[in-house]
């Protein structure tokens, strides 16, 4: 038996780092061997590239190529294993953030296209969005901002890419499910994500670890 893949997207405040968490706690609960992870990777490599382009170091295709060079090194270092070993894996960040952030720093479609070819297409993914007000006050609360969340602009145009990402992720086979936060906890948003998997088991299902 092979795992199965969920990961989540979004912008910057709709919660998605305290969903991930809380996600992977809900789904170990109803009996998935869960394995959670992260786009950069924690590797030291990801973790520079998060640095990085964070702070605009690394910009461009140079940040793209960067961000895919990391995803792929993972899939074949972590995640396969980690599905091949029969685990549920829940991803925080994937492909549809790259065509998000990439393409707010110029990169077009095409070449992000290229450079992530050969992932798998997760069994789900999962885009959480909100409105743009919400999302900007969050960010206030937070009080650090990425580069590409100074502005309420900024946002709102964030949401824009998030939509053309959703049919793009599809036409390629993604199954999505958009769930809109603005008046969601990470927690609540999390429970809600279980109740779809639970209405659609075929899709994702608790999972049960090989033998090593």
């Amino acid at each position: 038996m092979t795992g199965q893949l969920i990961t989540l997207d979004g912008p910057g405040g709709v919660g998605k780092s305290t969903a991930h968490q809380a996600l992977v706690e809900a789904l170990t609960l109803a009996g998935h061997h869960t394995h959670a992870a992260t786009q950069p990777s924690r590797t030291t490599f990801g973790k520079t590239v998060r640095t990085l382009g964070g702070a605009g170091t690394l910009r461009g295709r140079a940040l793209a190529l960067a961000v895919a060079a990391d995803r792929h090194h993972q899939l074949d270092s972590e995640i396969r294993p980690a599905l091949a070993a029969g685990r549920t894996v829940v991803l925080d960040r994937y492909l549809p953030s790259t065509l998000v952030l990439q393409r707010k720093d110029g990169v077009d479609v095409e070449f992000l296209l290229t450079i992530n070819e050969g992932i798998p297409a997760p069994d789900l993914a999962v885009v959480l969005l909100a409105q743009a007000e919400a999302i900007h006050t969050r960010l206030d609360a937070r009080g650090t901002r990425h580069r590409f969340e100074r502005t309420l602009a900024d946002t709102r145009r964030e949401l824009d890419l998030y939509e053309e990402a959703i049919t793009l992720v599809e036409q390629l086979g993604y199954p999505v499910l958009r769930l809109d936060t603005t008046d969601l906890t990470p927690r609540e948003a999390a429970a809600r994500i279980c109740l779809h998997l639970q209405r659609t088991p075929a899709t994702v299902s608790p999972t049960v670890p090989q033998p090593r």
